[in-house]
């Protein structure tokens, strides 16, 4: 072998752990980022507010008209404004591809889901009486993509799917 094609072997080499370098620190940079998006939908979920228009929500039947619901909740409305406002956050995050759908999914699918059964007149007959087509939209479209996701595979609760985990 010549120095230079011992040379070439060395530059090849160094290149190729480099390149393999940067992606094992590329993937531990999108754990970490995965991460902290998880611990982000933790906090919003865990605070008194979110709990409260939750539970709010819960308490409401399907498919009751603007004036309904405002009348039902009075000054409560704000907390149920504020956790549809929560919703279009997490669809925007998900549409421009900051947050993984099966993230989402693992964590709020059934209230999610829930809560577009629920208010989906109200925010239509919202959407008419402001003029815009476009206020709380993507609240409707991650709301659609979880129902694409359970029509084709319809959700199992994790205590039944991850029966067999073991730490």
């Amino acid at each position: 072998m010549t120095l230079a094609l011992a040379l070439q072997a060395v530059a090849t080499a160094t290149f190729v752990a480099g390149a393999l370098f940067t992606m094992v620190q590329l993937r531990h940079a999108r754990r970490s980022r995965e991460r902290e998006v998880a611990l982000q939908i933790v906090r919003l979920l865990q605070t008194p507010d979110f709990t409260k228009a939750l539970r709010l929500m819960y308490d409401l039947e399907p498919g009751l008209s603007r004036a309904e619901v405002e009348a039902r909740l009075g000054p409560d409305m704000n907390y149920l404004y504020s956790m549809m406002l929560s919703w279009e956050s997490l669809g925007v995050l998900v549409y421009r591809r900051q947050l993984d759908l099966q993230l989402v999914d693992d964590f709020m699918s059934g209230s999610l889901l829930l809560s577009w059964r629920k208010l989906e007149r109200y925010v239509k007959e919202e959407r008419a009486a402001r003029g815009r087509d476009t206020l709380l939209e993507f609240f409707q479209w991650l709301a659609e993509r979880m129902i694409e996701r359970e029509s084709k595979t319809p959700g199992v609760p994790a205590y039944r799917d991850h029966a067999d985990w073991r730490p």
